[in-house]
């Protein structure tokens, strides 16, 4: 019992809700759709977090770069290699997604309904709401885009006046520990929540939602795979000249590591110890872009929110247009930067993409319940993109591959 209730033992709590709820919902299905008042207020505490959370990171994250010298030798380069990495892996995960469908033709008991409104924004109003008259209006219609925006002007601006400013970084610094506290408290409810709401869907659409989830799933397997061999893979083997068979291997020695602890920053020793030792790149660029990698390059991000906006929206059969799915790639580019690094951080993550596409977020219990298995694929792809990347980068600035003797 004591080693469930670890923090880092979170995911196997969360499994038992998932299980416990899957019994309840099965069990007792009117009791169940009654007690979905849980599930609820458990989404509006995330619904609640995202704003503040998602502000703060961006903000600090740019802040804590000790100086504007400093943040101009983080390299446009380096950047822009990581965001057309993430660009790209949108790009193919909405091309697969779009593929196998995996929220249409489901069996379900009752026909999902959804009455809220998708967000429709033409390029002018997109424009025009980049820059909002009123971010406190901004933030009550959840313009979150801009606010982001917004804030990493602020921390640029921030870092710019220097010593006058410190007080603001140290002030945004605090905040910032406390809401992800407060985060933290708010993901220990998960089973609960993933009870309650995972309860309700089975008495709702009855056993129809396993078979929903087990193509989703699927989905966001195929995605991240695809993603490796095309974003990746190829990239790395073609143009950086990386051998392709010690190029796979140094992966798959990466990937054990990734699928048991879900965590980027868990297996960068072992990211630098195989890049240095296996692939031979560069100790001096290997130092800098694998740490700043496991930050803000996460290509598995991209895979992960283009499989749930895709198939909650075919789930209630809504179409999105394509500005909202380029309003949505433009805002995950920004907020993958700034993920929570705490157990469960994805799920916030998640719901913030669908409130962003006016999309319900009921579905976020039982996907929350399985949440684990689609994170050791997400992060093993974030890490493999870093891998990947440190070797294109190096091969552009002519360091790799190593000379031979």
């Amino acid at each position: 019992m004591n080693r469930l209730l670890k923090k880092e033992n979170l995911f196997l709590r969360v499994a038992l809700g998932f299980g416990l709820g899957v019994v309840l919902g099965l069990a007792a299905p009117k009791v169940s759709l009654s007690t979905r008042v849980v599930g609820e207020v458990y989404l509006n505490l995330i619904r609640l977090m995202v704003l503040p959370v998602a502000l703060t990171a961006v903000f600090c994250g740019i802040t804590n770069i000790q100086s504007g010298a400093l943040l101009k030798k983080l390299g446009l380069r380096t950047v822009a290699l990581y965001v057309l990495m993430f660009l790209l892996s949108a790009g193919v995960s909405l091309l697969v997604a779009a593929l196998l469908r995996p929220g249409r033709g489901l069996v379900l008991a009752a026909l999902p309904v959804y009455e809220g409104e998708v967000a429709e924004p033409t390029v002018g109003s997109f424009l025009i709401n980049l820059v909002p008259t009123n971010l406190f209006d901004a933030a009550a219609r959840g313009n979150l885009l801009a606010l982001i925006l917004f804030a990493m002007a602020l921390a640029v601006a921030t870092v710019a006046a220097g010593e006058p400013a410190r007080p603001l970084i140290t002030a945004m610094n605090a905040l910032s520990a406390a809401l992800t506290k407060l985060l933290g408290y708010v993901m220990e409810l998960s089973p609960l929540g993933v009870l309650s709401l995972m309860a309700a869907a089975l008495a709702q659409y009855g056993a129809g939602i396993f078979g929903a989830l087990a193509r989703y799933i699927l989905c966001c397997y195929t995605c991240c795979l695809m993603v490796f061999v095309l974003v990746m893979v190829l990239p790395a083997w073609l143009y950086a000249k990386a051998p392709l068979k010690t190029l796979l291997t140094a992966c798959g020695k990466i990937a054990l590591v990734t699928l048991s602890t879900t965590s980027s920053a868990a297996t960068l020793p072992t990211t630098l110890q195989v890049s240095l030792e296996d692939l031979q790149a560069p100790a001096g660029v290997s130092r800098f872009t694998l740490p700043l990698g496991c930050t803000i390059n996460m290509c598995g991000g991209a895979c992960s929110f283009c499989c749930l906006a895709l198939f909650v929206a075919d789930f209630y059969g809504v179409t999105l247009p394509l500005g909202t799915w380029v309003m949505l790639v433009l805002t995950a580019t920004l907020m993958n930067m700034a993920a929570p690094g705490i157990p469960g951080g994805g799920v916030v993550l998640g719901a913030s993409f669908l409130s962003l596409a006016g999309l319900p977020l009921n579905l976020m219990g039982p996907i929350g319940g399985i949440y684990r298995l689609l994170d050791m694929a997400f992060t093993t792809i974030n890490v493999e993109g870093d891998v990947t990347a440190n070797l294109i980068l190096s091969r552009s600035l002519g360091q790799y591959p190593p000379a031979k003797e």
